[in-house]
């Protein structure tokens, strides 16, 4: 989800109700929805009408309209965050290149820096984690020994990203750390070294968290620090969480324990909220957020971005590693990602060997190239995995092949071929492996998002094509 790159910067009250554990993202009747939402701009207007609103407060029909004149205006993020974030993050922000607003920043950032409750909703690559943490900045006091903000990612590799940007964006000047106390940015993330982190905690804690949700709810458990400090709480991919199956109870504990805070700001961020008018709706009523939540939705008419070139071709089902090589050998990517299924728990039981082992094993006998060919999979330990993402990022030209766990809010800003070697299983998912290219829109390299199918999934690929609103070219070999 996150994303910063810098092109994009160039220009449950009491638990959940049981009655309401499986309404986020079904269908509802609109009518009973009460969110803030902010229109988009003429040129991406639907034919719906609610699209067409103009920003107000329809919890409160009391409610002023909300002014966003200084976001809309602004030609530079300095514009709109002076007055707002220290300038040493400000100065910090532009020398790595931040400095042309995006449109979720231009549209997200005045209302969080009122105080408004937001949910991001906006392509893949469009400066949703620097929104939230310029807020972040806005609101900490870094001589307070407290945990004053918390980022909950779904994933590691995701929260280091994020653990990166921030102390990025926090560092200071010698001579200003002399004289005030800088900002530190704690990573509790899972396979980290908790004992150290629970002693951190303890002495000294940071103003900033970045944590998963498994290791955040040890250290809770244990007492070792609390949310009653908390004055910003974010939730990154909260779709992809709520969807797990492993982090939706815990999570919706953490929502619901947070409502009980007054002085609180909450930021849900993500590319894809399905049926994100019933969420809203369960978001105001559960109370994780304030009855005035914004839903910052960027450019609902082009889920993803108009640069990419979307292609398929059809197979045999046996055929899929050598029409893979193929493909391939004629694009002769410098950069690309190469997604494969989970092994189902059926084919693991019976010891089948990873299909991202066997196609591995394939391409580094099969492929001869100057690129790096690295695997990246839920089933590495956390120690593997953090060191093909460094490679990755050390490299100029690979090759990755990977599960769905590369789909999700990791930046490789050089990638610029995708291969679905399975097709995805949903829409989403197809949206979030898209996402992974196509990251430097002002860039003229090309970039591709390829899916090998067998004339039965035609269909189905058709159906993501009519539900994410692109079209999908034929290759022949």
């Amino acid at each position: 989800m996150a994303s910063l790159t810098r092109a994009a910067l160039l220009t449950s009250s009491a638990m959940a109700k049981p009655s309401l554990s499986s309404s986020l993202f079904q269908p509802q009747n609109p009518t009973s929805m009460l969110p803030t939402s902010v229109a988009p701009r003429p040129s991406q207007f639907l034919s719906s009408a609610s699209l067409c609103r103009p920003l107000r407060a329809v919890a409160s029909p009391s409610s002023a309209p909300i002014e966003h004149d200084v976001g809309e205006d602004a030609h530079s993020l300095r514009q709109i965050c002076t007055g707002h974030v220290p300038d040493h993050v400000l100065r910090r922000m532009e020398e790595v290149g931040y400095v042309v607003p995006t449109d979720v920043q231009r549209q997200a950032l005045p209302a969080l820096f009122s105080g408004r409750d937001c949910i991001l909703h906006a392509q893949t690559g469009s400066g949703k984690t620097l929104t939230y943490l310029l807020l972040i900045f806005s609101v900490i006091n870094t001589q307070r020994s407290a945990v004053q903000a918390l980022i909950i990612v779904p994933t590691r590799e995701l929260g280091i990203q994020v653990t990166k940007v921030a102390r990025l964006l926090a560092a200071k000047p010698m001579e200003e750390e002399m004289e005030q106390k800088s900002c530190t940015v704690m990573a509790l993330l899972d396979g980290g070294m908790l004992r150290r982190h629970k002693s951190w905690l303890k002495a000294e804690p940071p103003p900033i968290v970045v944590a998963t949700v498994g290791s955040l709810c040890q250290m809770l458990e244990k007492l070792v620090f609390k949310l009653e400090s908390l004055q910003v709480l974010v939730v990154d991919e909260v779709d992809f969480m709520f969807n797990s199956s492993k982090q939706v109870s815990s999570l919706r504990k953490l929502l619901t324990f947070y409502s009980s805070s007054n002085n609180r700001q909450t930021i849900l961020a993500s590319a894809s909220i399905p049926q994100h008018r019933r969420f809203l709706h369960d978001c105001i009523q559960q109370k994780w957020t304030k009855s005035d939540v914004l839903h910052i939705y960027v450019n609902p008419v082009e889920p993803m971005p108009s640069s990419l070139n979307h292609r398929f071709m059809i197979c045999h089902k046996n055929k899929r590693h050598e029409t893979l090589l193929s493909l391939i050998k004629s694009d002769a990517p410098e950069s690309g990602i190469i997604f494969v299924n989970e092994q189902s728990e059926k084919s693991k039981k019976a010891g089948n060997a990873p299909p991202t082992a066997l196609l591995l094993e394939f391409l580094r006998s099969s492929y001869q190239c100057s690129s790096d060919i690295l695997l990246l999979e839920e089933d590495m330990n956390f120690n593997s995995r953090a060191a093909s993402l460094l490679e990755l990022r050390q490299k100029g030209a690979y090759l990755l092949v990977a599960t769905d766990l590369a789909a999700r809010g990791i930046d490789l800003p050089e990638t610029t071929h995708i291969y679905n070697f399975d097709l995805p299983r949903t829409a989403v998912d197809y949206l979030h492996r898209a996402g992974r290219t196509g990251r430097k829109p002002f860039s003229d390299k090309k970039c591709s998002v390829t899916s090998i199918i067998t004339s039965e999934e035609r269909f189905v690929l058709k159906k993501y094509e009519n539900e994410l609103m692109f079209d999908c070219e034929e290759l022949f070999l």
